[in-house]
């Protein structure tokens, strides 16, 4: 019966299996079992060595390429890894500040900031950076104009927070004055400006419940303005993709088909957004090595993630793309300080709107 069953190896192993994972991590070779022994510091012979190495790859945390003697982790080894063997240390102070200072010190948008930040995570990985661009429905609006337009048509100009500016062109049933257009317009800034589109879109259905609303008494085809210029964003979402040729630098993943599935993915972006969108339902650090992503055209990338916010409302997730032999205890924190420094970017924006 092999004795790492279910992954509960003893402190010998693990310390083997570390020293595997880090060697092979460092120069990506298969690592021998004579290199182990130098490297461990552990006084085993090195028979004893080799059958700890034919138990981990029983179990299959080690596998053995048919072109060497020595061993390389398998994805499952490097999962035990990173959740249990490696110590993961704040990013030193002189790449923090390489951060801090890379990021623009006047936010224009917040999604010129996202593609900072993208082409950021490249730079410092040498990865594929990817950061999921919130809708913008999730921005409090700051203010509203509206323009008239041949045929009963309306040009509707949102402005929000992040200084994102978003038209709309709006059908009515009949053409509106401009004085009406000023009215509405006077009055759903002095009423709604500082929240959210969802937000807002409950307040008019609240007012017009009710049969003595000030909205209930303006005109009916003022009531339809507001109701159309504030419907749901159908924009799918997006997320942006920096440095995708970094990977072609990485022999794990120069397979001409594998980059050709790879390249097909970060165009579509359809996979890539369902794997970012998951993570941003579970806050913090995410990790996903080979398979594990679900998408078949990533299992030979690990995908580090974190998520990013305002005051305390998740809008989205940054992180790296690259092969599964990366340095993950630099990776992991690089990839977690610049969601948070991401977060306090947009909660400074958020403060002085």
């Amino acid at each position: 019966m092999n004795p790492f069953t279910g992954h509960d190896i003893d402190a010998r192993a693990r310390r083997l299996l570390r020293t595997l994972i880090s060697q092979y991590l460092s120069d990506g070779e298969p690592v021998g079992s004579r290199t182990l022994a130098r490297s461990s510091g552990l006084e085993v012979s090195p028979a004893t060595i080799r059958n700890i190495m034919a138990d981990l790859e029983e179990a299959g945390l080690v596998a053995s390429p048919h072109t060497s003697a020595g061993r390389v982790p398998t994805p499952r080894g490097l999962r035990l890894f990173v959740d249990s063997l490696l110590e993961l240390k704040p990013l030193p102070r002189d790449e923090m500040a390489r951060l801090q200072g890379s990021l623009p010190p006047h936010q224009t948008t917040t999604r010129d900031l996202l593609g900072n930040v993208s082409n950021l995570l490249s730079a410092m990985t040498h990865f594929a950076g990817v950061v999921t661009v919130p809708r913008q429905g999730d921005f409090p609006l700051r203010h509203i104009d509206f323009v008239s337009l041949p045929d009963a048509r309306v040009l509707v100009i949102l402005v929000f927070s992040d200084n994102q500016v978003q038209n709309r062109v709006i059908q009515l049933a009949r053409p509106i004055g401009a004085s009406e257009l000023e009215q509405a317009a006077n009055y759903l800034n002095a009423q709604f400006a500082g929240f959210r589109l969802a937000d807002i879109r409950a307040h008019l259905a609240s007012e017009l419940r009710e049969a003595g609303g000030e909205l209930n008494r303006m005109l009916a085809s003022v009531v339809e303005l507001a109701t159309a210029s504030f419907a749901p964003d159908e924009d799918a979402d997006d997320v942006l993709v920096s440095g995708q040729t970094n990977l072609m630098g990485y022999a794990e993943l120069a397979d001409i088909d594998r980059l050709r599935d790879l390249f097909d993915a970060f165009q579509q972006k359809r996979d890539l957004l369902q794997l970012m969108e998951m993570c941003v339902k579970a806050p913090g650090v995410r990790l996903f090595i080979g398979e594990e992503s679900g998408f078949s055209a990533l299992d030979g990338c690990s995908i580090v993630t974190a998520t990013y916010g305002t005051n305390g409302r998740m809008l989205g997730a940054v992180g790296v793309i690259g092969p599964t032999r990366m340095a993950y205890e630099r990776v992991i924190p690089v990839v977690q300080a610049t969601a948070g420094l991401l977060s306090d970017a947009l909660n400074r924006a958020a403060a002085t709107s």
